[in-house]
């Protein structure tokens, strides 16, 4: 590895613990419950958890009432990978391919050490492979496997960026958070399909691109 490269792989790395701070980590939600934070008092009902009964406020009202909290929940990420064969091109170790594979391991790694579950769509034309929600590192080794396993099975050129994405959609059933990693090269109203993606969930769309990408073929 020469000089320049080891520089950017601490630059990189540099980038990446300040992210896992923020990627990790509590993730709060609207949810009431046993949670960290307090966040208000309210009366008691008949139903409620008697261990939250705020004893001081409650002598002081002459009422019952409970303390409330704000619950802390992870999330869940689904990344959504082309594997279709426009996503081939580039210089060997190091194409759109390559790319993909090293991004998605790092999201998966830093999602899934908050706790956070992280599952994969692999796409082609059409959906590949499903890897379910995890939290293990070994689960984010899982999705590099079947990165590695999809690697030559290229039925076509590109990928139907509409029939992705709203597949995305279906297999995300409750909010989540979709990071969608391609060259976004493809058919399909893609533009639509996100949209109507982002209404539901937390979108977030990385295209990776290279310079051959601009070559005209001959």
């Amino acid at each position: 590895m020469t000089a320049p490269d080891k520089l950017l792989l601490r630059l990189e790395w540099k980038v990446v613990r300040r992210l896992d701070g923020r990627l990790q980590g509590a993730h709060r939600t609207a949810h009431r419950g046993a949670g960290i934070d307090f966040t208000g008092l309210r009366a008691y009902s008949e139903g409620d958890d008697a261990r939250h009964i705020d004893w001081n406020v409650t002598a002081r009202l002459d009422e019952p009432h409970l303390r409330v909290f704000t619950e802390d929940r992870e999330l869940t990420v689904w990344l959504v990978l082309d594997r279709s064969a426009s996503m081939l091109a580039g210089r060997p170790g190091r194409g759109k391919h390559d790319v993909l594979a090293e991004l998605a391991l790092v999201l998966a790694r830093l999602f899934g050490r908050g706790g956070n579950r992280v599952g994969a769509l692999l796409f082609d034309t059409g959906m590949m492979r499903v890897v379910p929600p995890g939290t293990s590192r070994r689960h984010a080794l899982r999705i590099g496997a079947e990165l590695e396993r999809t690697a030559d099975a290229r039925a076509g050129a590109t990928t139907d960026l509409a029939h992705m994405l709203d597949a995305a959609g279906r297999q995300a059933r409750r909010r989540a958070h979709v990071v969608g990693l391609s060259d976004f090269i493809g058919d399909g109203d893609g533009e639509r399909s996100l949209q109507r993606l982002a209404r539901r969930h937390e979108v977030v769309a990385l295209r990776i691109t290279d310079t051959a990408d601009d070559v005209l073929p001959e």
